[in-house]
């Protein structure tokens, strides 16, 4: 198995345990002044995991030349850069 496979695994891997878990907190959310039924040293521990997946994914992002600062864009929205394109000059007999 090439790298790129493995590293496309495991970022598959690190993104479905990142949503579990914040979808774990999301709904272990306490509501009206209901205390949260998680103890605070899970707590601590999914920030913890969090916080590591997060440093995995950098790492893997880094590996494949990824940059983590792309943000999605609407097609209707504006570009902040513009491309060009170079005609060479024609050639003279």
């Amino acid at each position: 198995m090439d790298d790129k496979a493995e590293l496309s695994k495991e970022q598959q891997i690190m993104r479905a345990m990142r949503k579990t878990l914040t979808s774990v907190v999301r709904d272990c959310a306490p509501r009206d002044g209901v205390p949260s039924p998680l103890h605070s040293s899970t707590v601590e521990n999914i920030r913890m995991c969090l916080g590591l997946i997060s440093a995995r994914e950098a790492e893997l992002a880094e590996a494949l030349g990824l940059s983590r600062n792309e943000r999605p864009r609407y097609v209707d929205e504006e570009p902040t850069s513009h491309g060009m394109t170079f005609v060479p000059p024609a050639k003279k007999h």
